[in-house]
Order: structure tokens, then sequence, then C-alpha cells
């Protein structure tokens, strides 16, 4: 199989084919999949139904083991497709914490961090 990556590709039913285009994406490409729901009160006052997550944003954990827990984005991999949240830490075996990856499709964003000019003007646009 190739391992280049494909902007012509547009979909496929078979997993492996859907696996294997987020594996190879760009990190760009992959800066969209980083994308998690906006709560209620934020869908109506920008219009939009959802945005990718930044570093400072305060999220809500929709599912697995931290299930209605909520803080703030510390740290996003890009590479890995995760986020780490603050407070959200698994205690090892030997005692020490570490903290715990999460997919961002399973937050919902409850406040934006609007520090940065780009993501105003893009809110504002509509």
């Amino acid at each position: 199989m190739k391992t280049k990556f494909s902007k012509s590709w547009k979909s496929s039913k078979q997993r492996r084919k859907q696996r294997k285009y987020i594996l190879n994406a760009p990190l760009n490409i992959k800066h969209k999949f980083l994308s998690a729901h906006l709560s209620k009160d934020l869908i109506k006052k920008y219009k939009k139904r959802s945005l990718p997550v930044r570093k400072g944003d305060k999220v809500k954990i929709l599912r697995g083991q931290f299930k209605g827990k909520e803080g703030k984005i510390e740290k996003i991999s890009t590479k890995k497709t995760r986020v780490f949240v603050s407070g959200i830490e698994i205690i090892k075996i030997d005692g020490t914490k570490t903290n715990y990856s999460i997919h961002p499709s399973n937050l919902l964003i409850l406040e934006l961090n609007l520090d940065d000019k780009i993501r105003k003007q893009i809110l504002e646009r509509k």
C-alpha cells in the first residue's frame, strides 16, 4: 500500500482506507481533526456548531472514565490527535500521576480562548 498522502481522495466505506487517510495526513489537515462541538450558548452566539480546540479553552468531557469533569486545555498533540486537560490525570501502579490524553470528539467546548486575532476573525465572519 502507498503511504503517500492523496489530496484528491474523497471518501471510502472501507474503514482501513479511512484510517490510512487519517494516519498519513499532513499536520495542516490533521489540525481539522482536532475539532470539538460547542456548547448550546456558544452555538447561538457564533452560529457555528464546532471549532478546532486551542490551548486555554474550557472544556467538558463527555465520554470515558472522566465523564462530566471540566478543565482547561493544557496541551494539544496534533500528531497524535489528542488533547490534555488540566486536572485530568491517571495514577499509575507505582503511584505517580500522569496526564491523560483525550480525543477532541469526546469534548464539549464551554468557553473559548479569544486571545488570538485570527480566531476572532473566523468567529466574526458570519
